[in-house]
């Protein structure tokens, strides 16, 4: 029975039982006579009842249409607040919202948007993870709503919007032997110990891909997952550490530290926000993707848009 019947086809009886007129009922339903005609045909058959008999000009429920017609009011109303797109109100919004990106961007642009989510949606709870590369070509499974990271072109099979561009310098501590160079050679470059940030997206490979194609090769002496770290290790040693220009911008006058061009041009760092695409027209979804995206673009510690 189920294979044969549809909503149209509720949404007709419900209505020929309100007019009893088979002209009035394709009036209100915005279709022919003969077609409001062909569907109680098909009602008939599927209750194995008259429904509605015709008395003179009028059509008479039977008893059997008169038992359903408050439940069909019911069923079809059901229907309809189901398939109603419903306001979406922060306020009442409840849900864990997972982020992901790197430990500097945890540290410095997600206390950002703390400040706004508690107060705008109380009832959000926030998660973030570090970013990992693999969560790129299996996304869907990691559980994370939306993630920022560095990526050469805008990513497969993933929405996203572009935040920012930047490229490569050397960052080393104030009173670091190269910080009178106002220009870094590649011999100056590998002359000193590296360290590398190895949590989030990659942040260096492109500086070693252009020391290789120069006959140059750096030693990293030093592997951290957290900026947190890696800052503390540059103040007390002589290790250099390749990082996007924007983070040695900040973090410098901070952690007293200074930062140099690169001798040699390296490809530029573009920087997604990015989500899966089931999420593309989720009100909940474009509320919170809105707000990092602010943040993002509008903190002093952000990529911003250059």
């Amino acid at each position: 029975m189920l294979s044969n019947l549809n909503l149209n086809l509720l949404r007709s009886l419900h209505v020929l039982l309100e007019e009893c007129h088979v002209s009035n009922a394709a009036h209100r339903l915005h279709i022919t006579q003969s077609a409001v005609s062909r569907q109680l045909a098909q009602l008939r058959e599927i209750c194995d009842d008259p429904l509605l008999v015709r008395d003179g000009n009028q059509l008479v429920p039977t008893p059997r249409a008169l038992a359903m017609q408050d439940k069909l009011r019911s069923l079809l109303e059901e229907f309809d607040a189901l398939l109603a797109e419903k306001a979406f109100n922060p306020q009442t919004w409840q849900q864990e919202f997972v982020l992901s990106s790197s430990d500097y961007v945890a540290q410095y642009i997600v206390p950002d948007v703390v400040e706004t989510v508690v107060v705008q949606a109380p009832n959000v709870n926030l998660a973030f993870r570090l970013w990992q590369p693999d969560f790129l070509h299996d996304f869907d499974k990691t559980g994370i709503h939306l993630a920022s990271t560095m990526l050469d072109n805008k990513p497969d099979g993933l929405s996203s919007v572009k935040i920012g561009q930047d490229k490569s310098v050397c960052l080393m501590r104030n009173d670091h032997p190269l910080e009178m160079n106002g220009e870094l050679s590649c011999d100056d470059l590998v002359a000193f110990p590296h360290l590398k940030v190895t949590g989030g997206g990659d942040k260096d490979s492109k500086a070693d891909v252009a020391l290789q194609q120069l006959g140059y090769q750096r030693r990293i002496a030093l592997k951290v997952p957290f900026f947190s770290a890696a800052i503390n290790a540059l103040k007390n040693s002589d290790y250099l550490m390749v990082v996007p220009e924007h983070i040695a911008r900040n973090l410098a006058p901070e952690s007293e530290l200074v930062y140099r061009p690169l001798p040699f041009d390296t490809e530029v760092h573009q920087y997604w926000l990015m989500w899966h695409p089931k999420y593309d027209n989720d009100k909940a979804h474009q509320w919170m993707r809105a707000k990092v995206l602010h943040a993002m673009q509008t903190s002093p510690y952000s990529i911003g848009m250059n």
